[in-house]
């Protein structure tokens, strides 16, 4: 047994316990310790990318109970994908936010430790009770981010956040236990075995069943019309904590892959791919909804939340495909969107800060203290997020735009992707000209930024840089995945006694 697939648990886990059981300590002490957990993250997520790139399930049984009667850990090339982007992201946000953002309020880095936990656990459970576990260590510790800074703003948006996730989880309880009920398991492999043998009798509430957990993801992922909850959510948040919610959306949209891929997904009988023909007219009003509050937007920081909005709608498009190719661009696509939207609101922040009292208000202010040095990152940024070459969004775009078959839906999506982007490149020329070019006559009030935390967050977004150097294997991996999750024998053997 690999004991390494329970590791992203187990570390972050026990930090969070430490951190919490030395509260009396000093500042520095739960920096370095938090600092030392979460880099970790990053080489044990590379260990087990390699591991899982060798096209074989690796699966961890907890307490030794084979499925389906046991809590199932699963590796395979998705979710080894997803927990190295959230640990690259997260070692960005952690030294961010050691730089003074911790202060805001106690116990920030146990919190921070905590949520990866239940991020990474989200990823790599087998099971569907468990995934609703770990959603939720994930969301209360969310909710503690959210309000860590204090403030009425925060206040207000953590209340709706709070009430409208405790619905979606009341919602999810209800989806597992008709499950449950149905089949007897909710180990995801047996669950596909037992949803495809099952009684065309059962049918009905088989797929009521997965329709309220595809409200539920959806609200979790930010799709319309379960959408509005975000913007002000993540503009109310603390730099650190909104970069590091930039994987949560994620997170909805790794749920609806993984359930409606292997459970609902080619083998389920009568109730094979059930959604995809609703997933389509979600993306493209979700898409499009998402521009329209971008432009909309008076403020830089609920601009950068609705361009998240607009990456959940471009990543919805490519899974609704229903096809290998669709699904290799969404990944690159998240890929992309994650890490470049971490890093401009770890740039905003730095931004507001130089503004004195306007902040993120897109109204005329004092001049920056650093034009030049934050124009050309807020450029870079706003260039890739829109986009345009040469930079990832245009790469993850173009292969969003080759995927989707000669028809009606590639009329619909070009039209849709490409006037999204201009009004998204509109959006983000109008706030820069603003903050740079538009300056107030008043003095300059604002100090130099901290030179690393501009080091955190150019490293964010010069992984679009990145993704285009190496966009040949992050390519073939991709490939790879896709296909390995399309092709459900290796999943269903697990299950039915053969190798892993």
């Amino acid at each position: 047994m690999n004991h390494a697939l329970i590791f992203p648990i187990l570390l972050p886990l026990f930090a969070g316990c430490v951190l919490l059981l030395s509260h009396r300590q000093g500042l520095p002490f739960k920096r370095l310790l938090s600092l030392v957990a979460t880099w970790l993250l990053v080489p044990l997520a590379i260990w087990l990318l390699l591991l899982a790139n060798t096209g074989a399930l690796s699966v961890y049984q907890l307490g030794d109970w084979l499925p389906p009667f046991g809590i199932m850990l699963l590796l395979d090339r998705l979710s080894a994908l997803m927990l190295l982007v959230t640990a690259v992201l997260a070692s960005f946000s952690v030294i961010y936010a050691s730089r003074g953002d911790d202060k805001r309020g106690p116990n920030f880095h146990a919190l921070f430790q905590f949520q990866l936990a239940g991020i990474n656990g989200a990823f790599l459970t087998g099971d569907l009770f468990n995934l609703f576990v770990f959603f939720e260590i994930l969301l209360i510790s969310s909710y503690a981010l959210l309000l860590h800074g204090n403030g009425a703003k925060r206040v207000q948006a953590g209340i709706h956040y709070v009430v409208l996730n405790l619905l979606g989880s009341g919602l999810f309880l209800i989806g597992v236990s008709m499950l449950y009920g149905l089949t007897g398991t909710l180990n995801m492999a047996d669950l596909a075995i037992q949803v495809g043998a099952a009684d065309p009798r059962d049918a009905p509430l088989l797929a009521a069943a997965g329709y309220l957990l595809l409200v539920v993801f959806a609200l979790k992922g930010a799709i319309l019309p379960l959408y509005f909850w975000l913007p002000r959510t993540y503009a109310s948040a603390t730099a650190p904590v909104a970069a590091l919610f930039a994987i949560m959306t994620k997170i909805g949209l790794y749920a609806i892959v993984r359930v409606f891929t292997l459970i609902y997904g080619s083998e389920a009988g009568v109730l094979s791919n059930m959604v995809l023909d609703w997933l389509w007219p979600l993306s493209m009003l979700t898409l499009a909804a998402g521009v329209v509050g971008a432009l909309a937007s008076r403020n830089l920081q609920i601009l950068l939340s609705y361009l998240v909005v607009v990456s959940v709608g471009t990543l919805l498009a490519g899974v609704a495909l229903g096809t290998e190719q669709g699904l290799a661009a969404a990944l690159y696509y998240l890929l992309h969107s994650t890490l470049v939207t971490g890093g401009l609101f770890l740039l905003a922040d730095i931004i507001a800060r130089q503004r004195g009292d306007t902040a993120s208000e897109l109204i005329s202010a004092p001049a920056l203290r650093q034009p030049l040095m934050l124009g050309a990152l807020f450029f870079a940024g706003a260039i890739s997020v829109a986009g345009l070459p040469p930079f990832s969004g245009f790469l993850g775009k173009v292969m969003l735009l080759q995927a989707v078959p000669p028809g009606i839906g590639a009329s619909i999506l070009w039209s849709v992707v490409l006037v999204s982007g201009l009004g998204m490149l509109i959006a983000l020329s109008r706030a820069g000209s603003m903050v740079f070019w538009r300056p107030s006559e008043a003095a300059t009030v604002g100090k130099p930024a901290d030179s690393i935390c501009v080091a955190a967050t150019a490293g964010l977004l010069l992984a679009s840089v990145g993704l285009v150097v190496a966009a040949q294997p992050i390519q073939t991996y991709i490939q790879a995945t896709a296909a390995q999750l399309f092709d459900l024998g290796s999943y269903l053997q697990i299950i039915q006694g053969g190798a892993a």
